[in-house]
């Protein structure tokens, strides 16, 4: 019976879902603010994590790339703490290193969806225009 998914696999998902509750509940800092993680890349050896987070005050607000710089700053800054409380909520015999990377497909997703939206209504304003001037 073949394996679903690799034991790295499995604990990336467990530690996205841990990573979030402790930046929802531990973390205090406001340069942070509500921030999601999408994903965990681990390395075979499990010793090494990249999280992939997002911000959710980028999708409300216009905010430049030194919010986000800022953000992904305080969240290495902290990787020490949530390493630590990672160990303490996890049983693993060595707790990955955490490198934090911001993730902006959400972004690149929503700009990809108002084009396609103001390609379509132009679209359909320009085929309104011709079927006037054929029914004339």
């Amino acid at each position: 019976m073949p394996k679903e998914f690799s034991r790295s696999q499995r604990v990336a998902q467990e530690m996205q879902k841990e990573i979030a509750i402790i930046l929802q509940r531990e973390i205090k800092d406001p340069r942070i603010g509500m921030t999601t993680v999408s994903g965990v890349e681990l390395s075979r050896d499990l010793a090494y994590a990249k999280v992939y987070v997002t911000f959710l005050n980028v999708l409300t607000e216009n905010a430049d790339a030194d919010f986000i710089t800022n953000g992904i700053k305080a969240l290495q800054d902290a990787a020490g703490y949530i390493r630590l409380l990672l160990g303490k909520a996890m049983r693993l015999r060595v707790v990955p290193e955490l490198t934090f990377a911001y993730d902006n497909s959400l972004v690149e997703g929503m700009r990809m969806s108002n084009l396609v939206t103001n390609v379509v209504k132009h679209d359909e304003a320009l085929r309104g225009k011709s079927g006037d001037d054929e029914e004339a």
